[in-house]
């Protein structure tokens, strides 16, 4: 295939911060590809700079002629004195004007054929379907709203609809699933597998990447390093060249030992070859080692206890604006807990948390909170960070320590565990990059303590490494979670149970990560087959020693054990895949090397748990089939 658009040593920096060195890369027709890369590293960058929109200090951009690009950006913008129907038709212009333009010319025109074959291939004759379906696939508000009334959600659907519904040759996406629910994501997912063009986009979902894209380009250092596939083949690839890299380096470290022995014993007197060996010994040891990618170590403060008591909704409801939003609502939160909230824009996910808290009033049922429970709540706009404040500053709020536990540790210290170097300590908030600001607000927000952890939509604009780095903190978080995402990768990976808000006012649980509530919902919605008639014939009377060995009757206990013993398995199960996801690390030996035993004596542990588990659900489940079986 022929390249639609070729960026060639690209150079941008930003006063003394170099963001873009010598980035070379070639897009062709119908490529998939998927940009990621840390916080600040250059891709919103690139992405201007794609789609003209910024000039690079030095390298440069060709793109074919009569490229159609279309480009949703991160801060987009839309026409407040326009409908939200008249913004998404703007993103349509080009095939609009093609057709105003071909209805005013003679039919017999040479350029009448060309507009035409051009508007077929632009599939222009349907573009006003295309935009009623796309508007409501994302959900959008109603076409005659006015920019100025939409919440920032309903804003960047619109941008969402207006960047798509042209169907350009190459689309630009920075982040399109943020503030999508899963419905939408889905719709953006089918739209980008049926592309007919090229698309390059930048997102932290995961298995929206694993879904659609078919090239990962990673930039690093200002530079880029592709690998073909999808996000799970890309991670493969990069653990497989970080592994070859640290042979490289080891094999250079001990030759450097070895050949620094000798240069301390002093040279012996062939001149010649203690030349060659001395100059073997330099050109080594200028070599520069691979580039270790730091990891944000998030220290999330160890949590007072909870109580027997952690929080009990019952029956709860909440109606907002005289809309009933959800009711009937019966849960108990209990410790180790790491609750998903799933569900639909607007069917009252963040109300449930702020009812939890107490910040809402519920209009049915009642909550009743431990008293040794703490509430974290971080609610989806985050911490407003204020723009005049250093790094130091913003998180100090005039204290020097920050505690968890009986310990504590100084600002800077903390800070430095979120990557923050000294001189970036001191630096104003506005002169941050997007990465750093994230970076501090996950600061500002972990150090609030608390063993009840709420996150609302905490996937927002981070980067993939510190969204890693922040689901290995909520896994290890010794007190309850409950976060609310549309991220179904995030919550396959932290959740033990799902809340999925379905409509109809209804709040569905199930124990497990998303895929497993997915599944269940899937053959919920199955048509259900008829049971079979009872059978007409009168039973025999059972024999005195049928009704010894008949199995006794499932108490109200082992009830209540069954239905928990599901969530204790997958709990565990979870564990056991932690401790083997640290042994699988390449850097494994580096970072836990000390801990070795006492993994290897967790994970034998919970081994053993998990098969007595097993065990106790099989008897169980006998149990009970025993009992619904047995003659009336």
């Amino acid at each position: 295939m022929s390249a639609i658009v070729t960026a060639t040593d690209v150079v941008v920096r930003y006063n003394e911060q170099v963001v873009l060195n010598g980035a070379t890369l070639g897009i062709e027709e119908k490529d998939r590809i998927g940009l990621v890369g840390r916080n600040g590293s250059g891709k919103t960058t690139f992405l201007r700079v794609l789609a003209g929109l910024q000039t690079p200090d030095s390298g440069a951009v060709t793109k074919r002629r009569d490229l159609v690009v279309s480009y949703l950006s991160q801060d987009f913008t839309l026409d407040s004195d326009k409908s939200v129907r008249e913004n998404v038709r703007a993103g349509a212009r080009h095939v609009l004007d093609c057709i105003a333009e071909f209805e005013g010319l003679p039919a017999e025109s040479r350029r009448h054929a060309e507009l035409e074959e051009r508007i077929v291939a632009l599939d222009g004759w349907s573009v006003e379907r295309r935009i009623e379906t796309t508007l409501s696939h994302l959900n959008c508000p109603d076409g005659e709203r006015g920019i100025d009334s939409l919440s920032g959600g309903e804003k960047r659907r619109v941008a969402m609809a207006r960047a798509i519904v042209s169907q350009p040759e190459f689309l630009i996406l920075d982040e399109p699933t943020n503030h999508l629910d899963p419905e939408s994501i889905d719709w953006v997912a089918d739209f980008l597998e049926n592309f007919r063009g090229a698309f390059l986009v930048v997102t932290h979902d995961r298995y929206f990447l694993d879904r659609v894209v078919r090239r990962m380009v990673e930039l690093a250092e200002g530079r880029f390093f592709a690998h073909d596939g999808n996000y799970t083949d890309y991670l493969l690839d990069k653990a497989e060249r970080q592994a070859a890299d640290a042979v490289v380096e080891h094999k250079r470290q001990m030759f450097l030992r070895r050949e620094l022995e000798w240069v301390r014993r002093g040279p012996p007197a062939q001149r010649t070859k203690s030349k060659v060996r001395f100059e073997k010994f330099y050109e080594v040891e200028s070599q520069a080692a691979p580039t270790v990618e730091e990891e944000v170590e998030l220290c999330v403060p160890p949590p007072p206890p909870l109580g027997n008591r952690v929080v009990e909704c019952s029956n709860l409801g909440v109606a907002v604006g005289g809309c009933r939003l959800f009711g009937g609502f019966n849960f108990t939160f209990e410790n180790g807990q790491r609750v998903g909230v799933a569900g639909r824009n607007g069917l009252g996910k963040t109300t449930l948390l702020k009812t939890i808290i107490g910040d809402v009033a519920p209009t049915e049922g009642t909550v009743k909170v431990g008293q040794l429970t703490r509430f974290n709540y971080v609610d989806q706009d985050r911490l407003r960070l204020r723009e005049e404040r250093t790094a130091l500053e913003e998180v100090s709020d005039g204290a020097e320590w920050v505690m968890w536990g009986q310990a504590r540790l100084s600002v800077r210290a903390y800070l430095k565990r979120f990557l923050f170097a000294d001189d970036r300590i001191g630096r104003l908030v506005k002169h941050l990059s997007g990465g750093e600001r994230s970076r501090l607000l996950l600061a500002r927000i972990l150090k609030q303590g608390g063993n009840f952890l709420i996150l609302d939509e905490p996937t927002n604009d981070l980067d993939l490494p510190t969204l890693r780095v922040l689901e290995e903190a909520l896994i290890a978080f010794p007190g309850v979670v409950l976060v609310v995402s549309h991220d179904r990768y995030f919550l396959n990976r932290v959740c033990t149970d799902i809340l999925a808000f379905e409509g109809d006012e209804r709040i569905t649980h199930s124990a497990g990560d998303y895929d497993y509530y997915l599944e269940k919902r899937a053959r919920r919605s199955q048509p259900g087959t008829d049971k079979p008639e009872a059978a007409t014939r009168k039973p025999e009377s059972p024999t005195r020693l049928q009704r010894i060995l008949r199995p006794r009757k499932i108490t109200w206990k082992e009830i209540k054990e069954l239905e928990g013993m599901e969530a204790r398995i997958l709990n565990v199960e979870s564990g056991i895949a932690r401790i083997e996801d640290l042994f699988a690390s390449p850097d494994f030996h580096r970072t836990h090397a000390l801990q070795t035993n006492a993994l290897n004596a967790e994970l034998a542990a919970a081994k053993s748990n998990l098969a007595e588990l097993y065990a106790r659900w099989e008897e169980l489940e006998s149990l009970r089939l025993a009992s619904e079986s047995k003659p009336r």
